[in-house]
C-alpha cells in the first residue's frame, strides 16, 4: 500500500480528505494497471460528486471509491445507499451533458472501488444507469 502524506493543518494529523485522496489514487492505478484509461477525477458539482472518470474501450465508467478502516460496520461496498446511486446517476449525467451526450443513449456503466482494511474490491457494473443494483 502507499503511505498517505501527513496533514498540513494539525501537525501529524491526517485529514478525512487526504485519507480519500490516497485510496483514489490507490483506486486509479489499479484500475489503470487492469486496463482502464483515466479520464477525470473529482468533478463536484451541487448535488453529486463523480470519483473517478475512466474509458474501458468506448464504455464511460463512472467509479466510486469506497473506504473503510475495518468492516466492524459493513464492507465499504455496504456503504453505496439508494440515495448515494442516485448522486451519482445525477453527477454523470450532468457531466454527460456537458459533452452533448445523455446518460440514455451513451455508453457507460457505474463500479465501485471498495477498500476495507487492505481488501480491494472492485465492482463492475455496480448498478445500473436508472440507479437498481
Amino acid at each position: 500500500m502507499d503511505t498517505i502524506p501527513s496533514g498540513t493543518t494539525r501537525t501529524g494529523k491526517i485529514t478525512s480528505h487526504q485519507v480519500g485522496a490516497c485510496y483514489e489514487a490507490i483506486a486509479r492505478r489499479y484500475l489503470e494497471r487492469s486496463g482502464l484509461r483515466f479520464i477525470d477525477a473529482n468533478i463536484k458539482y451541487r448535488g453529486g460528486e463523480l470519483d473517478l472518470i475512466m474509458q474501458d474501450g468506448d464504455i464511460w465508467v463512472f467509479v466510486e471509491v469506497r473506504y473503510r478502516r475495518n468492516a466492524y460496520y459493513g464492507h465499504a461496498a455496504d456503504s453505496i445507499t439508494w440515495h448515494k446511486r442516485q448522486r451519482l446517476l445525477y453527477a454523470a449525467a450532468r457531466w454527460l451533458n456537458q459533452r452533448q451526450l445523455c446518460l440514455e443513449t451513451t455508453n457507460c456503466r457505474f463500479d465501485v472501488l471498495a477498500i476495507t482494511g487492505n481488501q480491494l474490491q472492485w465492482l463492475p457494473n455496480a448498478f445500473n444507469a436508472d440507479g437498481s443494483t
